[in-house]
C-alpha cells in the first residue's frame, strides 16, 4: 500500500510520517522545500508544489493508493481571506483530480473552527457555522468532497482537529512560546487569564489517529479529533511546567482573551471511540 502525506514536512506532518512508518506501507512524503526531508524506513520524498496549476495529479506524486492531506497555506492568520480567495480553490483542484484519477482514500485535516462559536461538548451533527475565514474555507472544501463523493466513490475521512501540542510545534504555538521563555531564562511566562476551556491532545496521539485512518482505508466521513476532556488553559500550562520541571512563574492575565473562538468548547468523541476500537 502506498501512502502519501501532504504537508509531510509540517508540525503534524513529521508526526504522521513517524506513525506510518510503524505499518507495512509505502510512505511518499511530499514537501515543497528542502528546508526539512523526512528520512527513515519505506519513506520516499516527492518535491512538489502542489499549488503548480502545471502538475498532474496523481502520477506527479507517485499514484498513491491512500493520502493524508495536511497541506494548507496561510496560517496562522484565520482572518485572511487568502483561505478562501485563493487557498480553497488550489485545495479542491488538487484533491479532485486525485480521487478522479483513481484514488481510492482520503483523510483530510479540517478544523474545530469550522463549528464557530459554539459553546461546551461540539459533536459532528452540529450545523456548522465558521466565524473566520479559515474556518469557512476548511468547511467548504469539505462540503465540496461530499458533492464529489457522488459522482465518484472514494473512501473519504474529514479529521475535524481540536488543539495540538508537541515538539516541532509553529513558534507562536503556545506550548513552544512556553518553552522558548524557559530556554531563554524567563522568570515570567505572560498569559491570558488561562480560565478558557479547550480540547488538546498531544501530536503523537493525533498522528496516530491520522495514520490509522490511511492504514485501514477508513470511510468515516466527518469525525472529530480531540479528547474529549476539557481542561483550562491555565491548568494545561501548568501541567507543562510541572512535568518538564520548569521554573517560570505565570503572569494571568496580561493578555485579553482572543475572540475568534468561544470561552469553553471541546470535541464529542463517541464517533472517534467507535472507530477507535
Amino acid at each position: 500500500m502506498r501512502i502519501a502525506v501532504t504537508g509531510a514536512s509540517g508540525f503534524i506532518g513529521r508526526h504522521v510520517i513517524a506513525e506510518l512508518q510503524k505499518s507495512d506501507v509505502e510512505i511518499i512524503a511530499v514537501v515543497r522545500n528542502r528546508d526539512y526531508v523526512p528520512t527513515g524506513r519505506n519513506v520516499s520524498v516527492s518535491y512538489v508544489d502542489i499549488y503548480d496549476e502545471s502538475c498532474e495529479f496523481p502520477q506527479c506524486i507517485g499514484s498513491p493508493d491512500a493520502v493524508v492531506h495536511l497541506a494548507w497555506g496561510g496560517l496562522p492568520n484565520y482572518r485572511s481571506l487568502h483561505h478562501f480567495e485563493e487557498e480553497l480553490p488550489r485545495q479542491y483542484r488538487l484533491l479532485s483530480e486525485m480521487v478522479k484519477n483513481g484514488l481510492k482514500s482520503l483523510v483530510v485535516a479540517g478544523t474545530c473552527f469550522e463549528y464557530g462559536m459554539k459553546s461546551g461538548p461540539l459533536r459532528e451533527d452540529l450545523p456548522a457555522e465558521p466565524a473566520n475565514p479559515y474556518g469557512y474555507a476548511k468547511n467548504a472544501l469539505r462540503s465540496q468532497l461530499e458533492f464529489l463523493r457522488k459522482d465518484v466513490h472514494f473512501n473519504f475521512t474529514w479529521a475535524r482537529l481540536f488543539y495540538l501540542f508537541g515538539e516541532g510545534q509553529a513558534p507562536n504555538a503556545l506550548y513552544s512560546q512556553l518553552k522558548r521563555a524557559v530556554e531563554n531564562g524567563e522568570c515570567v511566562f505572560n498569559m491570558s487569564g488561562g480560565e478558557q476551556l479547550r480540547d488538546y491532545l498531544p501530536a503523537e496521539k493525533v498522528a496516530a489517529y491520522l495514520a490509522s485512518f490511511a492504514v485501514g482505508s477508513a470511510d468515516a466521513g466527518l469525525i472529530n479529533i480531540a479528547s474529549g476532556s476539557p481542561v483550562s488553559v491555565r491548568a494545561l500550562v501548568e501541567g507543562w511546567i510541572r512535568e518538564n520541571g520548569w521554573d517560570i512563574e505565570l503572569n494571568l492575565g496580561y493578555y485579553p482573551y482572543p475572540d475568534h473562538e468561544p470561552m469553553a468548547f471541546w470535541g464529542d468523541v463517541t464517533k472517534l471511540g467507535y472507530w477507535s476500537t
